[in-house]
């Protein structure tokens, strides 16, 4: 299955990023725990080349522990700040004025002496699709600014939001980049709903998701769903439907349903706290 997602609007949203990253003292990369490696855009390295840098690793109420532990180390040795955050809980938010504080000091004293005794941190935050920048922004303010949404390409607009007095954030809509070189960080991406579901062939990842879970997480979809994992993904797949009750008029078996269902319980940890990727996968493709 060939994935790629690049609409018009993400070629608008790259420039005006461009447009506007002299405005900014701090990018903040916001990554999906589960997938470090195929959520972060390979574009925002060079956008954000000379600027002060955090990744947040978010949603990490639905990824494995001690992978994003891994990640974490992964990051900070590449000399990223790194702050791991549920954007619905709040964890880890507060974390962000803090180290973007401890990243201006040196800047801010130097102002300070020259006699500017205020001024404003601003940061860029940026993403792809669908790895929870709204979310995270409304529970960091306190309030409902930006739209949010379960699928991807909700934010459309750029907006200034001020967190505290001395600090603004400039939030930006989700951006792919436009062309997927490993066709694995599609297919992980759609796993997550970073690519929306009306562009993917349901059952071909859903398939796709079973080899991964039976290989990298055994058990989970026999507890789940009480199905043979040593069968192939199709029978795997044929049997979550009739224990599911993924019918179609006749009794015949609705897969896109069951495949739709499969997935739902992915995003959602509903299978567990599941992650896709290892460090390992970034240092193998060159990341």
């Amino acid at each position: 299955m060939n994935i790629q997602w690049y609409p018009g609007h993400m070629t608008k949203t790259r420039r005006m990023m461009e447009e506007n990253i002299s405005l900014v003292d701090i990018v903040i990369e916001l990554l999906d725990a589960r997938l470090p490696f195929s959520s972060k855009n390979p574009e925002i390295d060079n956008l954000a080349r000379n600027k002060k840098r955090i990744v947040i690793l978010n949603k990490v109420d639905l990824a494995d522990e001690k992978k994003t532990k891994e990640w974490r180390a992964y990051f900070e040795d590449k000399g990223f700040k790194v702050i791991e955050v549920n954007s619905i809980t709040g964890k880890g938010i507060k974390d962000i004025t803090e180290v973007s504080k401890e990243l201006m000091a040196e800047k801010l004293e130097r102002l300070r002496l020259r006699g500017r005794l205020f001024t404003p941190t601003r940061a860029m935050i940026v993403g792809i699709p669908n790895v929870g920048k709204s979310t995270l922004i409304n529970k960091f303010v306190g309030k409902a600014l930006a739209k949010t949404g379960d699928k991807a390409g909700v934010t459309r607009g750029k907006q200034w939001v001020r967190v505290k007095r001395d600090f603004e954030l400039l939030d930006t809509p989700g951006i792919l980049w436009p062309k997927f070189e490993d066709q694995t960080v599609g297919q992980h991406l759609a796993f997550i709903g970073s690519i929306k579901d009306e562009l993917i062939q349901s059952v071909e990842l859903a398939l796709d998701l079973i080899e991964f879970l039976t290989a990298s997480y055994p058990g989970i979809l026999g507890k789940t769903y009480s199905v043979d994992e040593s069968e192939d993904s199709i029978a795997i797949l044929n049997a979550i439907a009739v224990n599911c009750g993924c019918l179609k008029k006749g009794n015949e078996l609705d897969h896109d349903k069951a495949a739709f269902l499969l997935l739902d319980d992915f995003r959602n940890a509903r299978l567990g706290k599941i992650s896709v990727e290892n460090p390992q996968d970034g240092e193998n493709n060159g990341n």
